[in-house]
């Protein structure tokens, strides 16, 4: 396993894409402080500039290029006879761009700060009272970890459809149609649909609104009309299953 990892890593550091990305993600955010810094400092502050949005992206391009190459030009077939089992090839992908995402959000948090100071924003105080009656700091560090779990969510559907699909463009389109259009999606399937909006309102493309719905419940609420611990709840839950069908296509795949 750890063998595995010391690959994975290795390839991923050797990637320009990965290197590039994180500054694609700041440009975004400071174009978004440019953009709002005058008028809603302290809600910039608790999404870190809505970096969600630019690192979902990040992981976008990042995770479907690291998961679909090989297996579009069959490099995996390297991998699955140097390792002891298919799991292992699997699980440390996952790992390495778990880890790869933790380190864009420290990036977004760090860079928050650094932009809090500048002139883009008007002062605020990070022990100041915010949303859900805690600290600004506090609010910031727990949007910070709802994001995680969503990216998550991203990561294990990138992992499904580079399972099914051995083209790279294909999972990038693929996935970034889900995500940034899916809110929209079900938001009029849900509402069209009104004798089946309990069950509909549980489909995965919802539970891509965790986030945005943690740090705007007023304005998120009604359109998923589920609270944050039901998204939470969803959200892990499709994790998991994405996960389990995408290693259960993968061992069965033929290479």
């Amino acid at each position: 396993m750890s063998s595995n990892l010391y690959q994975e890593f290795y390839k991923l550091y050797h990637r320009k894409v990965a290197w590039i990305a994180p500054f694609m993600m700041i440009f975004f955010m400071i174009i978004m402080g440019i953009a709002m810094g005058k008028s809603s400092e302290r809600l910039l502050v608790m999404t870190a500039y809505n970096s969600s949005q630019w690192i979902s992206l990040v992981l976008i391009i990042v995770g479907s290029t690291f998961f679909s190459m090989e297996f579009q030009n069959n490099a995996i077939l390297t991998l699955l006879y140097k390792a002891s089992s298919k799991w292992h090839v699997c699980l440390s992908k996952f790992i390495v761009i778990f880890i790869y995402d933790v380190i864009l959000h420290l990036i977004a948090i760090i860079f928050t700060i650094i932009l809090s100071l500048t002139p883009l924003n008007n002062p605020v105080s990070w022990s100041n009272i915010y949303q859900y009656q805690k600290p600004l700091a506090l609010n910031m560090i727990m949007n910070t970890g709802v994001d995680m779990i969503t990216s998550l969510l991203i990561i294990s559907l990138i992992f499904l459809l580079s399972c099914i699909i051995n083209s790279n463009s294909a999972v990038i389109t693929i996935n970034i149609l889900i995500i940034f259009m899916g809110p929209f999606v079900t938001t009029n399937l849900v509402w069209s649909k009104s004798n089946a909006m309990n069950i509909l309102k549980w489909n995965p493309l919802n539970m891509t609104n965790l986030t945005q719905q943690y740090y705007n419940y007023s304005s998120y609420h009604p359109v998923t009309l589920l609270s944050n611990m039901q998204l939470l709840t969803g959200t892990i839950l499709y994790m998991l299953l994405f996960t389990a069908f995408g290693y259960l296509i993968f061992r069965r795949k033929r290479f």
